[in-house]
């Protein structure tokens, strides 16, 4: 529901304040080294204090506490979800699978342009299954590995890697959390999305044939050491697609929500885990420490977005949002009144996480074709890549190549990013006019 008239008054205001400084805190994380999920938190449980309190004075407060278990049921099917696709992913990198990929590419005396796009490509397609965050680390560490002292392709092929990504991540429910959020809430189904998969390709295969011609020369020399998986690491991923497999055919033929089939799917893991102890050959899968190293502070982080958003909504704000984006563009025509808009926060993506922008339009829910929401979503997705701190890929690679790969050496590729992104939209416009 939405209070009526608040919007200008001075608690509602206030709590308008609070969102936006919370926010400013969370931007400045790297500086003021105060965790991003504090601030959100705090400030979404302040917000929805001013939202009862404004409530109560207008004899509404059943219809509050509805609105506050709708929204935490949002959070909870999201952070069910995440937990299962994470803790298969800490279970495969404990099982070797990420270092053994990495030893392979790194044995196959390559040379730097044939990692570059073997990397890229690889991020491509596993970001789609696997999280786009997840997938970057994993490949920005085979890119330190074999770049060693060569700076110049490790600065280039870990912007490729953000950029592949995130647009891997675009055309795939499992890809990125957006991509997550729009399908749990039924929005597009499942084969919805894969009509993003040619735009997306677009979007890597631009910026990444602009930067072929940068890399310098040359193939870096082998490791010594070989790295196989661990005894039992086919099994989990082969668990692991099952448990894709089960959530997709559930939530498709059942209608079920995916969350669903990702609890099964963490089932069977802990049903493997259990055979493993009886097992001398497999080492033994402990399934809570795997869950333990869940990264919370992000989880926290959701749960204040999605609670923080979902008061502003209640007052209003929401409603002014939606009309300041999609209105006034119907010069456009009926079909595509709502392009400029999308377009808009693909831009805002750039600057700011792109998690409370994509639910902050969930909620607003404009009235939109499935083209549309298709648009939006690649938008979301790809137009983090624009600048490194777009993304949470972005932002956790430089961690990891620091001074390889800065803001500034990602900054001098935005050009061809920004070729990539409007060539992928202009793409999906032709691709999937019937769809709008």
């Amino acid at each position: 529901m939405i209070l009526q008239d608040v919007i200008y008054s001075i608690p509602a205001l206030i709590a308008l304040f609070l969102f936006f400084l919370a926010y400013v805190f969370v931007l400045l994380e790297e500086f003021t080294q105060l965790r991003k999920s504090k601030p959100l938190v705090l400030a979404s449980g302040i917000i929805w204090i001013i939202v009862a309190f404004i409530a109560h004075q207008q004899n509404v407060l059943p219809e509050i506490n509805n609105s506050i278990r709708h929204h935490l049921m949002d959070f909870a099917e999201l952070l069910l979800f995440i937990i299962v696709a994470i803790t298969y992913i800490n279970v495969l990198t404990e099982r070797k699978v990420f270092e053994a990929l990495r030893c392979w590419l790194t044995r196959q005396s390559l040379s730097f342009k044939q990692l570059f796009w073997i990397t890229g490509i690889l991020t491509f397609f596993i970001s789609a299954i696997a999280d786009n965050l997840t997938t970057a680390l994993a490949m920005s560490a085979v890119i330190l590995a074999v770049g060693k002292e060569n700076s110049r392709f490790i600065g280039i092929a870990c912007v490729n890697v953000v950029v592949a990504a995130n647009a891997g991540g675009a055309f795939s429910p499992f890809g990125d959390i957006t991509t997550l959020m729009v399908w749990q809430a039924g929005i597009i189904s499942l084969c919805g999305f894969f009509k993003l998969l040619l735009p997306s390709i677009i979007n890597f295969l631009i910026p990444a044939c602009c930067m072929h011609f940068a890399l310098p020369k040359g193939r870096p020399l082998p490791p010594q050491k070989v790295v196989r998986f661990s005894e039992g690491g086919k099994r989990v991923i082969a668990l692991f697609i099952l448990t894709i497999l089960t959530t997709v055919i559930l939530q498709h033929h059942f209608k079920l929500p995916p969350v669903i089939g990702m609890m099964i799917g963490l089932a069977y893991l802990q049903f493997f885990a259990y055979y493993t102890k009886y097992r001398k050959n497999i080492p033994t899968i402990e399934i809570f420490p795997a869950i333990k190293e869940l990264d919370w502070d992000t989880l926290l982080f959701f749960y204040g977005v999605i609670m923080a958003i979902g008061g502003l909504s209640t007052l209003g704000y929401l409603e002014i949002l939606s009309h300041a984006l999609y209105s006034g563009w119907e010069s456009f025509g009926p079909a595509y009144q709502h392009t400029p808009g999308n377009i808009l926060i693909g831009l805002l993506s750039a600057l700011v996480d792109n998690i409370p922008l994509m639910f902050a339009v969930i909620t607003m829910h404009p009235a939109m074709s499935e083209g549309q929401w298709l648009l939006l979503t690649l938008t979301a997705g790809v137009g983090g890549s624009l600048l490194s701190v777009g993304s949470a890929a972005g932002v956790s690679v430089m961690g990891q190549a620091r001074h390889a790969y800065t803001f500034s050496t990602h900054l001098k590729w935005a050009w061809a990013i920004a070729l990539g992104y409007i060539a992928s939209i202009l793409c999906h416009l032709w691709w999937n006019a019937e769809s709008f």
